[in-house]
């Protein structure tokens, strides 16, 4: 059965409750979301959200900085265009109620001896960390819940407002193009009907596909499943090799998933061997504050010279009454698994933490196919060229879904009065139940275990090969079980994930360079030849 609105956005993390809160102003949205509407990698979002706004910090440092961390692939435009419209969002989200940490209630909070921090460019002194990659404390933050904290605030308001409609446990399966994009497949989880809705325009803000290697920072429902659904669609999809992986993950046998925010080495935090010696100065002048993908070799390297299980956070320079004040919901965290950060370092080891490759797009978040639009991590924007600066996500987020809003404005005189004729209903053709479960269940493992040993922090030509030819086995595999067998949730994430890591690998083969995030032993170094983006689009 065809149901329909003016604007579909599928997910709910910062960039498309933010779309959605801004397009209800121009008609009816409905908000799909595979789990509930709070589940999402903004959720998860600890560090905070850069943007420039005490007096003494700049834009051109902020560009400056993201541009370094890029590694000569980010597109200039797009990242004074993102740190430029910054500070007025982060206003826009403050008006919309988001409660970041002030400067003189955080360093009571944890009992501080540093001085006063600048006030910001509104007079008002909020709390600024300093992150990886940064040249300038301009991390705004809610303690150590940042994403959270902008998740409730902009729910509450989607919430609340009677032109939005919140479809939980909603699963879009694939979307529909003629060629347009007007709408997409959507499954109800809990009855596992398909239904087909028509829109006007289709938000794309699906988040990453941090599941697609063993072990990641993100959430369960990051599988890919937008950047999948835009290739099979015949989308452009670029830099997919660029995947960022968070050098601190918590190490613990009971611990699924739990990020060790960069805003620890930001306050100071060391890393160390089991045996206590630091080792990020044989790496790097700038040590712990290196970003990301330095950081990540540098502890695979340690790791592989070792044997050991993992490195270790010392953070134990700092009070009890700092840590605590500054990082509750990770002091607290610890403690659930009986470790006390202010007198024991934590265990840690890199995951696959963030995608800076995606749906390719242009300034207005706009993608190779008319009417689909995309935002967040499921986009290449451009931004965050070969390596994504800290805390850059939740502000391009922010700043993408408000363009696309402009530019829907814009349009939105000659598409109200647009009249699409409506989609098939969804045929399962000759499909019957599934009744081999266990199928989708070693293919999933398989994928996952297959990138983290090939395909993650460090690669080489011939692993990327092996990689390849078995993607090609899995992904006939999987789409013979897809058209066989009636879908279930676990058998659409497995097609996503398996189309994902296909890019990955295939864009991966296509760089013969080392840059940012791609380090290929075979290819250790930067080539000028290569400084351009990888882009793969589905041939039709």
């Amino acid at each position: 059965m065809n149901k329909d609105c003016d604007f579909l956005v599928l997910g709910s993390g910062i960039a498309g409750l933010m779309a959605a809160h801004k397009l209800s102003t121009l008609g009816r949205v409905v908000i799909a979301t595979k789990k509930d509407a709070a589940e999402s990698n903004t959720n998860y979002a600890q560090g905070g959200i850069a943007s420039v706004t005490a007096a003494t910090d700049s834009v051109e440092r902020h560009a400056a900085d993201t541009m370094a961390a890029g590694a000569g692939l980010c597109d200039e435009r797009i990242v004074r265009q993102v740190v430029t419209e910054g500070p007025e969002r982060i206003k826009e989200l403050i008006s919309l109620g988001v409660k970041f940490s002030h400067a003189k209630a955080a360093a009571k909070a944890r009992g501080s001896r540093r001085g006063p921090r600048p006030a910001d460019r509104s007079g008002t002194a909020l709390d600024l960390g300093l992150e990886a990659g940064h040249s300038h404390r301009r991390v705004l933050h809610a303690g150590d819940i940042t994403g959270r904290e902008m998740e409730r605030a902009l729910l509450q308001r989607c919430r609340e407002n009677p032109r939005i409609r919140i479809l939980e446990d909603s699963l879009a399966v694939d979307l529909i193009c003629r060629p347009d994009c007007q709408g997409a497949y959507i499954m109800d989880v809990r009855s596992r009907k398909i239904h087909s809705w028509s829109a006007k325009a289709v938000v794309l803000a699906t988040g990453g596909a941090g599941k697609v290697y063993l072990y990641t920072s993100n959430p369960d429902i990051a599988s890919g499943d937008g950047m999948a659904m835009a290739y099979r669609a015949g989308a452009a999809m670029a830099n997919m090799e660029f995947v960022q992986f968070h050098p601190t993950c918590l190490y613990h046998p009971q611990a699924k998933s739990f990020l060790l925010s960069e805003a620890l080495r930001g306050e100071g935090g060391r890393l160390v061997r089991k045996d206590g010696a630091a080792f990020m100065a044989k790496y790097t002048p700038m040590k712990e504050l290196a970003p990301r993908d330095i950081v990540a070799r540098a502890i695979d390297s340690e790791l592989k010279r070792t044997g050991d299980d993992c490195v270790y956070l010392d953070m134990t320079h700092q009070s009890r009454g700092f840590l605590q004040g500054r990082f509750p919901n990770i002091y607290e965290k610890l403690m659930s698994f009986g470790i006390d950060m202010a007198v024991e370092p934590i265990p840690a080891v890199p995951a696959a933490h963030y995608f800076c490759g995606g749906v390719k797009t242009d300034a207005w978040g706009s993608t190779t196919i008319p009417g689909l639009y995309a935002s967040g991590e499921v986009a290449c924007t451009g931004l965050h060229g070969a390596n994504r600066l800290a805390s850059n996500s939740l502000l391009e987020g922010c700043v993408f879904s408000h363009r696309i809003f402009l530019k829907l404005s814009e349009l939105w005189p000659t598409l109200k009065r647009s009249r699409p004729a409506p989609p098939r209903d969804w045929n399962p053709g000759k499909a019957v139940p599934i009744d081999e479960a266990v199928v989708i269940t070693q293919n999933w493992d398989e994928i996952r275990r297959l990138m983290w040993n090939y395909v993650a922090i460090v690669r080489s030509d011939r692993r990327l090969e092996r990689a390849l030819h078995r993607m090609w086995l899995l992904n006939a595999e999987i789409d013979q079980y897809y058209w066989n067998y009636i879908l279930t949730p676990d058998l659409v994430e497995l097609r996503n994930l398996a189309v994902v890591a296909t890019l990955v690998i295939s864009s991966a083969r296509k760089r013969k360079e080392s840059r940012g995030l791609h380090y290929n032993l075979d290819h250790p170094k930067l080539r000028a030849r290569e400084l351009h983006d990888t882009v793969i689009q589905r041939k039709k």
